[in-house]
């Protein structure tokens, strides 16, 4: 099986901490040079620092606020007029903030399609020409499990994603003839500072201390437990490897089973 990444470049979106931090990580081991994307510089110069411990390939960074569609247009236009290899996109960002649909105003829509769909646009047409060129393209989309079964409270979030599964599916029926594949990756509960603060949140709103409310929503995960980044991230270092070239169009839930669908 061919999983070899060397002299491949990869962008890796929301990448200093969490999933995208654990994916950039893994591409990183597998030979790519990674190219970090994310708001905090200095944070990004962490990551950069850590992933150059491994097979001595050179790392970079791009600092964009995903929260300002018309910064990250300008940082990948900038970075792509000093590097034009890509051959990897991986789109992840923040989730917008929960609570029940009814009562999101217009502007948490707005903004969520903006930094989700819009940003994802914006890249994927930036990116794709040096993909064309190359012959190969791998772009993965970490979204949530809510693409095939929604979250309660968590309204807007479900309807962003949906939007960009959709997105998704119709950018693998366009470029799979370039030799470029489009994934999405679902994670479940994950342990990230996302699931902390949904997990304070469940507790408070339940009476419960946090560790008493993590644990039973734990135990309703087939597989007993919270998934690890790490997990996650070699979900989507597989789909980008050579070895995955078949594969496109699809959603990869990472949930240990939980979500009651096929």
């Amino acid at each position: 099986m061919n999983l070899n990444l060397e002299g491949k470049t990869a962008i890796v979106c929301g990448s200093t901490q969490g999933i995208g931090r654990a994916v950039a990580v893994e591409l990183a081991l597998l030979g790519a040079t990674v190219t970090l994307m994310a708001r905090n510089e200095d944070k990004l110069k962490e990551v950069v620092a850590e992933l150059a411990t491994g097979h001595g390939q050179p790392h970079h960074y791009v600092v964009a606020d995903f929260s300002e569609p018309e910064a990250v247009k300008a940082a990948i236009d900038a970075y792509l007029s000093h590097y034009s290899e890509v051959h990897i996109l991986i789109n992840n960002t923040g989730g917008p903030a929960g609570g029940p649909l009814l009562e999101a105003g217009p502007e948490e829509f707005t903004k969520a399609f903006a930094a989700h769909l819009i940003n994802n646009q914006q890249l994927v047409q930036a990116v794709v020409p040096a993909m064309q060129r190359a012959g190969y393209g791998r772009i993965v989309n970490i979204i949530s499990t809510s693409v095939k079964q929604p979250i309660v409270g968590l309204g807007v979030s479900n309807t962003i994603r949906g939007a960009v599964a959709q997105w998704a599916k119709t950018l693998s029926l366009e470029l799979g003839k370039f030799g470029i594949t489009v994934n999405n990756v679902l994670p479940g509960s994950t342990k990230t500072a996302r699931l902390d603060a949904l997990m304070a949140k469940g507790a408070k709103e339940s009476g419960k201390p946090v560790d008493a409310y993590a644990a039973e929503r734990a135990a309703e995960i087939p597989i007993g437990r919270f998934m690890e980044p790490e997990e996650v991230a070699a979900a989507v270092a597989f789909l980008c490897t050579p070895a995955a070239a078949a594969i496109s169009g699809i959603n990869v839930p990472v949930d240990g089973g939980k979500t009651g669908g096929l």
